[in-house]
């Protein structure tokens, strides 16, 4: 039998935290001295008090974490509920990394205005492409409603065209529209530069298309996309300052996409006509 202080030392708890479980029922001493009120735990209470620990950092409250214990569930199912809350709290963790994301993208924004020097901005035509896309829809033009769209949407694309035996021949192409319905979706095209003939790739929902010449300002953006938005304002700024007028969504060309999204390297080509 172990005092209160030892059994502490050994499940990494203080006392303190003991007492309160053993005053709210949840985890009981093998035995109490009657005459000094002393606490004594077996070690085979340590097993209890790590699934009460384990259940408590997963956020389950005492009452949850008392439930689940008196119902005397399997070390299997305890396993295949942490891993559930594990999973609620990996997605919880990166909906929270998305968002202050776009935090700080906003405030590099709001902190470059003005910084943007015209040699950054290319007026250019655009020559006519041929690509091979695959089209998803979004909720919004957002980055946290964008990317994952357009994420698995490019996964499956270069997988589709590897098994129907389509190479690639240059950067791929993201390029967005407002959904015809008036529904405010966003169409997601995510497309890569091919040679092939148009028309779909077999049944896969693949299609090869030929789009169009256009003449558009352009600016590079360096890093991920989640951190696109002060480039992107900052071109539209520029557009606006430059007697030209936005005439459609930007295109995006991802000239280098290395597995470290910092290095990523992405021209916005956003299609202008004069003012």
């Amino acid at each position: 039998m172990f005092t209160i202080g030892d059994f502490a030392r050994h499940g990494r708890v203080s006392a303190r935290m003991l007492r309160h479980y053993d005053a709210v029922g949840l985890l009981r001493p093998d035995r109490t001295d009657p005459a000094t009120g002393y606490r004594y735990y077996g070690a085979g209470l340590l097993a209890r008090l790590n699934r009460i620990i384990a259940l408590k950092d997963l956020g389950f409250t005492l009452q949850q974490v008392r439930a689940v214990l008196d119902e005397e569930v399997g070390p299997e199912e305890l396993r295949g509920m942490l891993r559930l809350r594990r999973s609620e709290l990996e997605a919880a963790m990166a909906a929270a990394a998305a968002r202050l994301a776009q935090v700080e993208a906003r405030l590099r924004s709001i902190e470059s205005e003005g910084h943007m020097s015209a040699d950054d901005v290319v007026v250019k035509s655009v020559p006519a492409v041929r690509v091979a896309e695959l089209v998803g829809a979004a909720d919004g033009y957002e980055p946290e409603e964008i990317t994952p769209v357009i994420r698995p949407m490019y996964e499956r694309l270069f997988t589709l065209l590897g098994e129907a035996g389509v190479t690639p021949t240059g950067p791929g192409i993201a390029r967005y529209e407002e959904a015809p319905d008036g529904s405010g979706m966003i169409l997601v095209h995510a497309g890569v530069t091919v040679s092939a003939p148009v028309g779909p790739v077999g049944d896969s929902g693949v299609r090869v298309v030929e789009l169009p010449p256009f003449e558009a300002a352009t600016v590079v953006h360096r890093g991920p996309m989640a951190g696109v938005l002060p480039t992107a304002q900052a071109l539209a700024r520029w557009i606006d300052a430059s007697g030209y007028r936005s005439a459609g969504y930007a295109r995006e060309i991802n000239l280098e996409c290395p597995a470290d999204e910092e290095k990523w390297v992405t021209e916005l080509q956003e299609p202008v006509v004069r003012d």
